[in-house]
């Protein structure tokens, strides 16, 4: 027990030794919630359960491998169920399909394939997704599904002619994905939700199995996630609620901040534990941003305090523009970096990704190097989806969206009319695509000798065993020809080989991982992949949305762009009271991701499509106590007749102005550079500059800001 109670603070002691009955624990940022979430699975597979009878739900992958790895380091075996939401319910929905009606084999589809049969389902409707645009009705489904409505509760709920369409196009929608025994993210909520919900048997079986439950970062779950977890734990309410309702910044995604709030109605015997000492940011952090979170009314009180250093004041930078706002923030961190700061102590937050363009040609300008935490673009990148399209049609033979995807890359000359008839075929027969192709491919004609070879090579692909996956992954490559028409883009900098060869390498980690992984486990793995996961540990700052932010932290954080329409966003300006407090929860998540040193920034101006435009500084900044603040000011007095241009007047900078050769120039993009000439074309004067590692570049001297480094 000591190690379990090793370094506690006495109420995290009182979380851990907790066992019987509901529990609450409202945990302030950075106040070692997760190293008592952790104990304390570990305190009950050592005294009270089996470790497969502890269930412990995280938000992120990430997150839960961490716990795990945790847990096992702790002496309790890997047998402990830690998992996510959705990928919780991917698996148990594998294990029961049969009562949720759904093939063991299904397929998850990602966001574009979703928006794919979105588009479809509108076609099929008879509709243009040129006036019912597949973005939209994609939100519409989705909110729908999140409060557990099907087509025929939105089809009951609509009352105009827009209400009974996206009603149609839903029901087509998941027409599609059924033919295709597929499920998108929503599914696998909705779906285990009502499955608990309406099916005794399985919910009484997974309540006895899953005799313990503790779920992390409660203030997000949505609906379909509150009924998993309150169905789970109906038979022993051993459940462990952990969260705080000021870090509640998802309802954008159907999170409902009144889960956390309404905990001890729903339980009103729950014991409550307060977290309120922070191990992880300063003092002068810690108030800035209670003072902040202050202002908020849906929230449970919490005095955040910490006994730890009182730190350096937060930095408030009033800057001209973005070019000058990034320009501070590299110069900035290039002062650190030559103060022996590590380049992964240091990370940059916005509140949408548009922001970071500027800020990446700033650091690159400055050889600083960074990475930004988009990890499920790799996922998207069209080498890798032509590859998983294969691997999705293996697993799955009814999935159509995969199969015709593999049929056309590479190229083999089956075009859209021969993969009509095949659906036509799958639909008429009532069976899958696959069958489908297989009885073309053995009749006669032109259309049967073009999918003859491919069928073939489908029918060999399956007949693998489905592990090690590293080896399907690279029959793949090899016997479907991608491999070769990747070659044929060029030897040099492949980027797209190079990328597809990175998904062999997946594969080969998780067979070293999961000695029991099969295909589908994979697939099912990387199918529920987010931006935090994929970031490399240290040697690079990191750029992130405030989103994706949550969870982290960073000895020295830099949160850009708090103006009214970006920070809080224009949507919450314009919308409920509600909206805006959840702007300023996500402000206050960002801030206290710093341990050691804060900087917020806006811009005076700002260029928005093109377009510079004068801001307002976030109400958010006026939020801040005056005690532990240090605000400065890096404007310039700009000639109002040429704003909109982007153009700004100050010691050093020459628009427009009286470039010569010879001189020495900074590029905000380009880096430093030498004016080679001044050359009239028509009505323009340009410059022409000669940068080291861009060679010539020339510029309208009217339109382009460049620094004198003279």
């Amino acid at each position: 027990m000591n190690d379990l109670l090793e370094n506690l603070t006495e109420p995290q002691r009182e979380a851990v030794l907790h066992v019987e009955g509901p529990l609450l624990v409202l945990a302030g940022a950075g106040s070692g919630k997760t190293r008592v979430i952790t104990r304390r699975a570990v305190h009950i597979a050592r005294t009270a359960a089996r470790p497969e009878e502890v269930l412990a739900i995280t938000f992120t992958n990430k997150a839960a491998g961490e716990m795990r790895e945790r847990i096992i380091g702790l002496g309790v075996s890997g047998r402990m169920w830690v998992y996510t939401f959705h990928s919780l319910c991917a698996r148990l929905l594998r294990e029961y399909s049969y009562a949720a009606g759904i093939k063991a084999n299904y397929t998850i589809v990602d966001q574009a394939d979703r928006r794919t049969l979105i588009r479809q389902a509108i076609e099929e409707c008879g509709l243009s997704a040129d006036n019912w645009q597949p973005r939209a009705m994609e939100a519409r489904i989705s909110e729908a599904k999140n409060r557990l409505a099907g087509p025929a509760v939105l089809e009951e709920e609509s009352y105009d002619f827009t209400t009974k369409t996206a009603a149609k196009i839903y029901a087509r929608y998941q027409m599609l994905l059924e033919e295709q025994q597929a499920c998108d993210f929503d599914d696998l909520l909705m779906r285990m939700a009502i499955l608990v919900r309406e099916n005794a048997e399985v919910r009484e079986d997974l309540s006895r199995r899953f005799r313990y439950l503790l779920i992390d970062e409660y203030q997000d779950t949505n609906h379909a996630q509150y009924v998993i977890a309150s169905q789970l734990a109906s038979g022993h309410r051993n459940i462990c609620a952990t969260g705080d309702p000021d870090q509640s910044i998802y309802a954008w995604r159907g999170a409902d901040i009144q889960n956390i709030l309404d905990f001890e109605s729903d339980y009103p015997d729950a014991a409550v534990v307060r977290l309120e000492q922070n191990f992880r940011s300063t003092g002068t952090i810690l108030a800035a941003a209670s003072s902040l979170i202050s202002h908020n009314t849906r929230r449970k009180h919490k005095d955040l305090w910490t006994s730890g250093e009182v730190g350096a004041a937060v930095r408030v930078w009033t800057c001209e523009d973005e070019r000058i706002e990034a320009r501070h923030i590299a110069d900035d961190i290039c002062e650190r970096l030559e103060g022996g700061a590590e380049p992964g102590d240091i990370a940059i937050f916005y509140r949408i990704n548009a922001l970071s363009r500027v800020l990446e040609d700033a650091l690159r300008s400055r050889h600083v190097p960074y990475q930004i935490a988009r990890g499920i673009e790799f996922y998207g990148r069209k080498e890798i989806k032509d590859v998983l399209a294969y691997l999705r049609a293996i697993e799955n033979p009814a999935d159509e969206t995969a199969l015709f995807r593999a049929m056309g890359a590479p190229a083999r000359g089956i075009g859209r009319v021969t993969m009509e008839k095949i659906r036509l075929l799958a639909r008429e027969k009532g069976v899958t695509v696959s069958a489908a192709l297989d009885e073309l491919a053995a009749g006669k004609g032109a259309a049967a000798k073009k999918v003859a070879d491919f069928a073939r090579l489908m029918a060999t692909l399956r007949a693998m065993p489905k592990r090690p996956v590293q080896a399907i992954v690279e029959a793949v490559l090899r016997e479907s020809g991608l491999e070769a028409s990747l070659l044929g883009e060029g030897e040099i900098d492949n980027e797209p080989l190079a990328n597809a060869y990175e998904l062999v390498n997946a594969a080969k980690q998780f067979d070293q991982e999961d000695a029991e992984g099969v295909l589908a486990d994979w697939l099912q793995q990387i199918s529920l992949v987010s931006d935090a996961d994929s970031l490399a540990e240290g040697g690079t700052v990191t750029l992130m949305t405030l989103h994706t932010a949550k969870g982290l932290e960073y000895p020295i954080v830099y949160v850009v762009g708090l103006e009214e329409g970006l920070l809080p966003h224009r949507r919450a300006l314009d919308g409920h009271e509600s909206e805006l407090e959840e702007e300023r929860r996500l402000c206050f998540v960002g801030m206290t991701r710093a341990k050691q040193h804060l900087t917020l920034t806006h811009a005076r101006y700002r260029m928005v499509r093109g377009i510079t435009e004068r801001t307002m500084a976030s109400r958010f900044l006026r939020e801040l106590p005056s005690e532990g603040v240090e605000r400065s000011s890096f404007e310039t007095e700009r000639d109002r007749s040429t704003a909109h241009l982007g153009r700004f007047n100050d010691e050093g900078d020459h628009p427009a102005g009286d470039y010569y050769p010879g001189q020495r120039v900074r590029h905000d993009e380009y880096g430093e550079g030498e004016v080679i000439a001044i050359e009239p074309r028509g009505r323009t004067v340009y410059v022409k500059i000669y940068f080291r590692d861009f060679g010539h570049r020339a510029f309208a001297r009217e339109h382009v800001a460049l620094y004198v480094m003279d």
